[in-house]
Parts: C-alpha cells; sequence; structure tokens
C-alpha cells in the first residue's frame, strides 16, 4: 500500500506510509547520550534520519517551556536524552529531567496532545547501539501516531491554543517549586518532617497543575476580549462554580479585571498584554 490512515488519540491522520519521515527534536545530555549518539555515528550504528539532535550540558536544565515550544513550532515528537540514574555529571540532573517530564506530561494530556510523543531515556555514552535502536524503535512509535496535529498547514487551533496555555502554566513558580521538591517531600517531608506518600504526592501535583492550567486557559480567552463567568464555562468545558473560584484568585493577583457589567452580568477582561 502506497498510504494507509492512522487513527490515534491527536486526530485522524492520513499518511504515505513509505515516505513519511516524523520530525523528532532531541536533546541530549552532553555528557552521556550526545557521546552515545557520537558513538553511534562512528561505529555505523544505522537509525532513522527523523532526529534533530541539540546537544544541553545537562538534562536537568532543559526548561519544560522549551519542550512546549518544540511542539508549538510542528515537531512530531521530543526525545530527551540523560545520564543513568547515579551517573549524572551535575549529580542529580537527571533526576530533575524526570520530574519536570513528568509534569510536561500531565499537561500534555489536558491538551489534546498524546503525551507518548514526549520520550525521556538514559544513555550511557558507550551505549552507541543501544542510541540507535532506542531511536529507530521510537521513531516507529511516532510513525505509527501519524503527523502532529498542530503540525503543517492546516494546524488544529484548538491544541495550538491548549499548548500556549499549558506552555505559560510552566512558568508557574509554585509548579516549580513543587517539582524541584517532590523527591524530598516524599523521602524527608515538609518543615514539619511530615511526608507524603507518591500517591498523596500525585494527587497534590495532579491538582496544583490542573489548577494553573485552568487560569492560563481563562487569561488566554480573556486576552481576546471581555467574557462572563458563563461565557468561559460553555468556551472552556469547565464548570461555572470552578471559573469563579479561578476569577476570584485572578482578580486578586491583578492578572483581571472587571470591565463592565451587562444586563446583570459581570465581565471580565485581561490585564495582561497579550494574554502573558
Amino acid at each position: 500500500m502506497a498510504s494507509e490512515t492512522t487513527q490515534n488519540s491527536d486526530s485522524p491522520t492520513v499518511i504515505n506510509s513509505r515516505t513519511y519521515m516524523p520530525r523528532i527534536i532531541g536533546f541530549l545530555c552532553n555528557w552521556c547520550s550526545y557521546a552515545g549518539a557520537d558513538l553511534a555515528g562512528v561505529s555505523r550504528f544505522h537509525y532513522p534520519p527523523s532526529l534533530r539532535i541539540i546537544r544541553v550540558m545537562c538534562s536537568g536544565r532543559l526548561d519544560p517551556h522549551i519542550i512546549f515550544e518544540s511542539f508549538i513550532q510542528g515537531a512530531d515528537a521530543v526525545f530527551i536524552g540523560g545520564c543513568h540514574p547515579g551517573d549524572c555529571h551535575y549529580l542529580e540532573g537527571n533526576y530533575q529531567a524526570e520530574r519536570k517530564i513528568k509534569m510536561v506530561r500531565k499537561l500534555l494530556e489536558r491538551t489534546g496532545m498524546d503525551p507518548n510523543r514526549l520520550k525521556l531515556e538514559w544513555i550511557a555514552a558507550s551505549e552507541g547501539e543501544r542510541f540507535a535502536r532506542t531511536i529507530s524503535d521510537y521513531t516507529d512509535e511516532i510513525k505509527a501516531l501519524g503527523p502532529s496535529p498542530v503540525a503543517g498547514p492546516s494546524p488544529d487551533m484548538e491544541i495550538v491554543e491548549n499548548l500556549l496555555s499549558a506552555q505559560k502554566a510552566v512558568y508557574n513558580f509554585r509548579l516549580r517549586a513543587i517539582v524541584s521538591k517532590e523527591r524530598k517531600l516524599i523521602e524527608e517531608g515538609n518543615v514539619y518532617g511530615v511526608k507524603k506518600s507518591q500517591e498523596e504526592f500525585d494527587e497534590f501535583f495532579d491538582e496544583a497543575i490542573q489548577t494553573e492550567y485552568t487560569r492560563q486557559q481563562i487569561l488566554k480567552q480573556l486576552s481576546k476580549g471581555a467574557l462572563s463567568v458563563k461565557d468561559l464555562s460553555s468556551k472552556l468545558n469547565i464548570p461555572t462554580e470552578i471559573v469563579l473560584d479561578n476569577i476570584v484568585i485572578l482578580r486578586k493577583e491583578n492578572q483581571i479585571a472587571l470591565e463592565k457589567i451587562e444586563n446583570f452580568t459581570p465581565r471580565y477582561i485581561s490585564l495582561l498584554e497579550g494574554g502573558d
């Protein structure tokens, strides 16, 4: 067959199964995964030309904002390669990367993008053959998903807007603080010595992610013009009581303002330029 229809969680996509090659952005740790890629080349271990490599000093230093920017610009997938746990050149950089990717995947699920379009792997400098095999397998996986729903001449603008909201959410200081303290809260506890189980932490983290993502969605809509709580609830498919709770917080933080009352209904607008 010259072509096939691939159904995935993003959208149904028609692709040419013989010629389609995904665009995968690869962020590789300088000390391990990048060296592993170099060894794969020197050793002539073949893998598909799907990966666009960007060398970073440490996988833990990769900002989640950059991952979302890659998707917004049309990447079909993002691959992150770091040192094996315990082998990080900067001691705990790979643990930081793992926690950040966990947050980004949770946000991707909310945007409509398949979280499998983001992959984290530990690959050592001596594992050139494993690097080639990993990229080959991941390329096949992304081929099965098909092109990104926001790539090409007709991107899904709803998903684009969701990605922009998620990208702004990861700037939030509270989310970044929670990510950085996960290991400590579980293993050592808070300032009072109270520890959280992994299940308790995940529930708390999910709630924080959803709250910040919802607020960014609200700000994005209000940057386009004044809307009521009911309007926002309808546009975002969020219960009115949740919208109202977040409106109260955003007003206290001076991020939105009451623009007018129309037919006894308050209408709000963003105070942030361009919704930023």
